[in-house]
């Protein structure tokens, strides 16, 4: 079974050798690019919280902090998982991967906080807590021909609206909420949503869609 992976193509690794462990065929094809905005230090000094909702931002926020660090917030376990990988631990992980339910969960008082994120990012978060936002990256479509395949996996709703627009189409499983409310909205057919926000995620969930399709 052909599984058309969306993801960038420097992070796409992890996600294409567990399809592979599994017995898929996965298939290249990147959809975003990923540029870091290096307008100089990300300073925390004077903060009690720090929030990153992606892995992009997590690593940019190891890369370029400075200043004392204060406690870290962190959407999802993938998220979570890229500050360990550069030494740095969350302190909080909301119950599911949105910026509504880390408002809801996050400690109160909340204090100063800042959120660093790609530019063009949700603001809910920094218009709720509120907290400062701070551009680290940007996200850049790219133009490939959409290939053949019997599933497409989505991982960020930035992947999602991109795939529509290329006219991709096929079965989708995306990775959380929000990927997936993209891409009912652009009109994408999905046919689940990964249980846990991360690669191990995707792949159960396209193992299981294999078994029904088949069955």
């Amino acid at each position: 079974m052909r599984v058309i992976v969306t993801r960038p193509r420097a992070q796409a690794g992890p996600l294409l050798s567990a399809l592979r462990a599994e017995g898929f065929e996965p298939v290249r094809c990147p959809l975003l690019e990923i540029e870091p905005i290096d307008d100089g230090p990300i300073d925390l000094d004077g903060y009690d919280w720090v929030i990153v909702t992606s892995a992009n931002g997590a690593v940019e926020l190891a890369r370029r902090r400075a200043g004392k660090l204060p406690r870290i917030a962190a959407i999802g376990e993938a998220t979570a998982e890229a500050l360990a990988d550069h030494d740095l631990a969350a302190d909080f992980v909301p119950s599911s991967a949105s910026q509504e339910t880390l408002v809801a969960e996050l400690p109160r008082p909340v204090g100063r906080a800042l959120f660093v994120g790609a530019a063009g990012a949700r603001t809910f978060l920094a218009d709720e807590l509120p907290a400062d936002f701070r551009a680290a990256y940007r996200t850049v479509e790219l133009t490939p021909t959409p290939p053949a395949g019997d599933l497409v996996l989505l991982a960020s709703a930035s992947a999602a609206r991109a795939w529509a627009k290329l006219g991709g189409s096929g079965p989708v499983v995306t990775i959380g909420p929000q990927t997936t409310a993209a891409a009912r909205a652009a009109g994408l057919d999905v046919v689940d949503e990964a249980k846990t926000q991360d690669v191990s995620g995707l792949v159960d969930c396209a193992a299981v869609w294999r078994a029904s399709s088949r069955s």
